[in-house]
């Protein structure tokens, strides 16, 4: 009887264990699914740094963004690229379009914009690396349409939020990751060149 008892007990322990073990695998699954779905850019810098965001001084530009046909472009001749900007730097953006920080300025003031650089299927920041001090930009938001040189190439901590901080010139920052580092980015800004 006793023997029986035992028998009993380790198999119930036993398939209690299973039990377990599935439970944590399936946790560790959906884990795993959501840190694939953060982007490197959108989730990881304005959720995890958001608190940082709202202490800047960043003035706001309440236009709606929404306007049908609205062109909202950057080009940098060196490195080939003409892409399409949205509003927000969320996955679903960044999948698309170069992203615009919310927070900042989309005409005079300090522009700051964000794409992936790699592993995904658009990367519209892959070559920003090659860009050097007097390279041009061009920027367009609907009537506003202005050529910009870059000034400085920087990496910077994830936690950098005075970068984005808004300008009494009139400057693009655009950022994207730094590769196998990612408790940094890339940062470049541009000024406006004068006529």
């Amino acid at each position: 009887m006793t023997k029986n008892k035992n028998t009993y007990f380790y198999t119930f322990i036993f398939f209690i264990s299973i039990i377990c073990f599935i439970f944590l695998q399936i946790l560790i699954n959906k884990y795993h699914i959501k840190l694939k779905s953060n982007t490197e850019i959108g989730k990881e810098i304005m959720q995890k740094n958001f608190q940082d965001l709202s202490n800047i001084n960043i003035a706001t530009n309440n236009e709606n963004t929404k306007t049908v046909n609205t062109i909202w472009q950057i080009k940098i001749p060196k490195i080939n690229l003409i892409a399409n900007i949205k509003e927000g730097t969320d996955e679903e953006t960044l999948n698309q379009f170069v992203g615009h920080f919310e927070e900042t300025q989309r005409q005079d003031g300090n522009i700051g914009l964000a794409a992936h650089n790699r592993g995904y299927e658009v990367n519209y920041f892959a070559r920003l690396r090659e860009l050097k001090k007097g390279d041009e930009i061009i920027y367009q938001y609907k009537n506003y349409n202005k050529t910009y040189e870059v000034i400085r190439v920087l990496i910077i901590k994830d936690t950098n939020w005075d970068i984005l901080e808004n300008t009494e010139e009139n400057i693009l920052t655009l950022i994207t990751c730094v590769e196998n580092e990612p408790e940094f980015r890339r940062c470049v800004q541009a000024e406006e060149k004068s006529n």
